[in-house]
């Protein structure tokens, strides 16, 4: 049963790519263009050469975290749509503590990424108190929060840590940003900060006890709490850490790759991040995979338009459809005479082999 269903969850995200891109094709051909040499410009944009490589795990990183986030909120039956503004709240504790403390290095920036994951897990708690002391919808908190959280970046950027005439803060110090794994490339270790956190959330949601019960809060809170099991606590203490998890992204990224608060800094992470996670089937390995994918379509995508004309805007299509079809194809999968059909269809692969 347990390989039934991992199987499914692995074919649903695959078919949905492939569908993806046979209507993207088709999109791409009535455009005047050869698909297949478009596809092999956009590969060759993400890895055809080292820079390539590392810009594609650069653009990876933050889609990494606020998958993560929204993956582990889920997984408790939360929804937690407000990835972007724990994300930015983040950034804000990190660029406060690296622009006006006046400390620089490596202990710095691990003062850093400590101040980042906890403002994000202080704005992530905001929806989950909410929820559990006033029963208010975590969605609508939570969205509304990220714009609180934008406004209050424009302030901080437009006046209060605003450098001289223009309307940014100060850049991090050198000493205190990020280190790149290797000199000649862009990518940092916050790739690695980023894997390391994927592997930590995978074993927490399916090798421990309390990752357990969480799950089984996510599965059925009224069975949960009939157990024995604390749901509220559970709850909170979803939106606490998948908070953490996305203000730690924000650290990462300007520690390691913007470096200063700007107008336009994090828009659309953190609902890129559910995306992710959706596709995943909120599992958080496969969500490190999933943002790499996305990532390398974005960064492929400026030389797919430069090599064969065809718009940027090709690949958003792609990337919503993949989103759709993902979502729709595990509705399907869950509707109980698909499920049957496919129970027993498999059954009979397993008795042919």
């Amino acid at each position: 049963m347990k390989i039934r269903k991992n199987l499914v969850s692995i074919l649903v995200p695959l078919a949905s790519v492939l569908l993806a891109f046979l209507i993207g094709a088709i999109i791409i051909a009535s455009l005047g263009s050869n698909p297949i040499s478009a596809v092999g410009y956009l590969f060759q944009g993400a890895f055809g050469k080292a820079n390539n490589i590392a810009s594609t795990l650069v653009k990876a990183t933050p889609l990494i975290f606020t998958g993560l986030c929204a993956c582990f909120a889920y997984r408790c039956g939360v929804f937690n749509l407000g990835g972007e503004g724990q994300f930015i709240m983040g950034s804000i504790a990190t660029c406060w503590v690296a622009t006006t403390w006046g400390i620089e290095g490596p202990g710095a920036t691990l003062l850093c990424l400590l101040f980042g994951a906890v403002a994000g897990g202080l704005w992530g708690a905001i929806p989950g108190i909410l929820k559990i002391t006033r029963g208010l919808n975590e969605m609508i908190v939570s969205i509304m929060l990220n714009y609180v959280a934008t406004l209050f970046m424009g302030l901080l950027y437009t006046s209060v840590l605003r450098e001289g005439n223009v309307p940014q803060t100060a850049a991090v110090p050198d000493a205190t940003q990020l280190q790149r794994i290797f000199p000649d490339l862009r990518v940092t270790w916050g790739i690695v900060i980023a894997l390391a956190v994927a592997a930590v959330v995978q074993y927490f949601l399916f090798s421990t006890s309390k990752g357990f019960q969480l799950r089984a809060v996510g599965l059925n809170m009224t069975a949960a709490e009939f157990n024995g099991f604390s749901v509220k606590k559970y709850i909170l203490y979803s939106f606490i850490v998948s908070g953490a998890l996305a203000g730690l992204g924000g650290s990462v990224e300007l520690l390691g790759t913007q470096y200063r608060l700007i107008s336009g800094y994090a828009v659309g992470y953190g609902f890129d991040g559910v995306a992710m996670a959706l596709i995943a089937q909120l599992n958080p390995v496969a969500t490190v995979v999933v943002a790499y994918f996305f990532a390398v379509l974005r960064t492929g995508a400026n030389t797919m338009q430069a090599g064969t004309g065809v718009p940027t805007s090709v690949i958003g299509i792609i990337q919503a459809l993949v989103i759709v079809f993902a979502v729709a194809g595990t509705a399907l999968v869950k509707l109980p005479h698909i499920r049957q059909w496919l129970s027993n269809h498999l059954e009979k692969k397993g008795e042919v082999k």
